[in-house]
This record gives C-alpha cells, sequence and structure tokens, in this order.
C-alpha cells in the first residue's frame, strides 16, 4: 500500500509539471544542491494568494540525490491560500484589529489588503489585494534577492529585502532578511516559516522524526496527540502513517529566550535524508502540523522595526544524509 501512495504522489506530481504552465521561475545551483525558484508575478506568478510573503516559493529543491519540496496538495489555484511550496513564511497581519469594514490592513510580503468584514482575521479568506507593492528580483548562479518595495499600504511603508543564498560548495541553504521601515508608523509583528518539508516523496509516518533542543510540552487538547503522534522529551515521533484528511497540530512550549533552541532537525529514517534548521533569532512561538504528504515545524521570530530602523533575521537550512544510509 505505502508503494501505491508514493506511486500515486508522483503521478499526481508528473501531472502538474505536463499540465501546470510556465510560471516565471529561475533555476538556482551551488554544484551540491540544485533548487528551483518561483518568481513573484501578480497576474502570472504561481502563487498569487494573500497569505504568505510572495519571496522565495522554493518549487523543488534536491541535495545529494535527495529532494525536500514539492506540491504536497491536491487542488491548484494560484489566488488559493495555501497552494504554495518551500520554507515560505507568513507574517502576522498589521492594523487588521483596528481596522473597519472597507479599510486597508498590512500583510508583509504581500501588500495591503482590506477588511471585508467585522469578523476576526482569517488567513484563508481571500482579502481584496489594494496596494500589491512593487517587487524587484537580482539573480546570480547561487542566490537570488528579492526585494519589496511598499509606499503609504495601510498607513506603513517599508523596504523588505529577501536573499536565497547557496552556501559555496557546501549543502547549506541561508535565508537573510532585512525590513526597514520607511514610513512614520512603527512596524511590529511576528513571522513564521512553514517549513513545508516534503522529502524524497515519503508519506507522514514512524520513519520521520523531527528533534528539538528543549523538553517538548504541550497540551492534552493536540490533534492527534496519542492517537497520530507523540512526543518523547525533546522529540516528535508518528505512531503510524497518516491517510489522507487527517492531520496533527499543536503549539509546543519549553523553548527559551536566546536563539540556541531555534534548532530543528527533520529526518527521514528510511532514506536517510535530513535537514538541520537554526537561527539568528529566539523562538517567539512554535506550532506544528502535519498531514499525510507534508511535515511543517512552524517556528516564529518577533519583528520590530521603528521608523527609520532596520530589523535583520537569518535563516539557515544544512541538509545532510544520516551516517547509516550514507554507509550504503
Amino acid at each position: 500500500m505505502k508503494q501505491v501512495f508514493i506511486a500515486l504522489g508522483l503521478l499526481v506530481g508528473m501531472a502538474s509539471a505536463i499540465f501546470l504552465p510556465p510560471f516565471p521561475q529561475t533555476d538556482l545551483s551551488n554544484g551540491v544542491i540544485q533548487a528551483k525558484i518561483y518568481l513573484p508575478d501578480s497576474t502570472q506568478g504561481y502563487y498569487q494568494g494573500v497569505r504568505f510573503d510572495w519571496s522565495g516559493v522554493v518549487a523543488s529543491l534536491t541535495c545529494n540525490r535527495h529532494s525536500y519540496f514539492g506540491q504536497w496538495f491536491e487542488k491548484y489555484d494560484p489566488k488559493l491560500h495555501d497552494a504554495i511550496s518551500g520554507p515560505v513564511e507568513e507574517f502576522t497581519p498589521i492594523g487588521y484589529e483596528e481596522a473597519k469594514p472597507g479599510d486597508d490592513f498590512l500583510k508583509i510580503g504581500v501588500g495591503s489588503l482590506r477588511k471585508s468584514a467585522d469578523s476576526p482575521y482569517r488567513f484563508a479568506t481571500p482579502y481584496p489585494l489594494i496596494n500589491p507593492g512593487k517587487w524587484s528580483v537580482k539573480k546570480k548562479v547561487d542566490e537570488i534577492e528579492f526585494t519589496h518595495e511598499l509606499t503609504d499600504a495601510a498607513g506603513y511603508s517599508y523596504l523588505y529585502r529577501k536573499t536565497l543564498k547557496l552556501l559555496r560548495r557546501k549543502s547549506t541553504l541561508v535565508l537573510e532578511h532585512s525590513l526597514k521601515n520607511t514610513g512614520r508608523k512603527p512596524i511590529e509583528t511576528t513571522v513564521y516559516d512553514h517549513n513545508f518539508y516534503v522529502i524524497d516523496n515519503q508519506p507522514t509516518g514512524p520513519d520521520f522524526s523531527v528533534t528539538f533542543p528543549f523538553k517538548l510540552q504541550t497540551n492534552e487538547k493536540a490533534r492527534g496527540l496519542g492517537t497520530l503522534f507523540e512526543t518523547r522529551t525533546n522529540q516528535i515521533t508518528y505512531l503510524r502513517e497518516l491517510t489522507k484528511g487527517e492531520s496533527t497540530h499543536c503549539y509546543l512550549t519549553g523553548f527559551g529566550d536566546t536563539a540556541q533552541d531555534y534548532n530543528i532537525r527533520i529526518e527521514n529514517r528510511k532514506t536517510g535524508a535530513g535537514v538541520h534548521i537554526t537561527s539568528d533569532q529566539p523562538i517567539a512561538q512554535l506550532a506544528f502540523w502535519s498531514i499525510a504528504t507534508v511535515v511543517c515545524p512552524e517556528p516564529y521570530v518577533r519583528i520590530k522595526a521603528e521608523p527609520g530602523k532596520e530589523f535583520t533575521w537569518k535563516i539557515t537550512y544544512d541538509y545532510y544524509t544520516l551516517p547509516q544510509a550514507a554507509s550504503k
């Protein structure tokens, strides 16, 4: 049954590659990592939703004969909030609570959106994009820099840069960010990396583990806890393979207030593929979500930039092969 599941997943991916239009994209390589990156475009871009940052959408990434990203969902629509792949990031909306229906609010990396009703913010709602700002891209063989310039969007202005950089001759991808506040209002928000890891097209199950440097704590209401997954000191493990329609979700605590705890490993013992995720910023909040096709630790970082000031942060991904798999 597992082989059938994997084969069907591959067929879905092949069909998508055959029938989807040629989206604006580019390739990165350092001789060890090969990656395909979708480019932001409001009319022809692969992702046109209003939830996630439009920059740095990784269509695929391979390293040492292992694959790490790909299409994890069945339905594709460029406007769909989660029709996206890679280590994509979402900023908490700014000014939504104060806005009245018909007023605008801000999503960094997306633009100025319009509040449609007097109801709580929901990331799946397709809020109208009123001001998308201006995107520009600079490309090298092994890195790409995205710049998003937004002026007077819901009363805010900023210059946001995000660079995806492959370190020379290493199995490492670095995401470098800077947010300069060019407006008159202070910018305070959080951003999390969803980390849509699809490792070697393997189904989510006991072959996967997610490890942290601290003792994990979660509440009893965590979705799937005790039936689909469990926490073992500092590690999340699965009790069985997830099937279509099943999911896990919880918020994890136990981390401290230094960047040392932003230290996560996702491994698949069957294929031997692993990724080590670190940052130069502490974790502000930590969520964990997965379905049958994807494993997603979601660490948050707190952002604060006063007018005229700049905030920077960095996330590093080191890809590796487990020793027992490498020996084979």
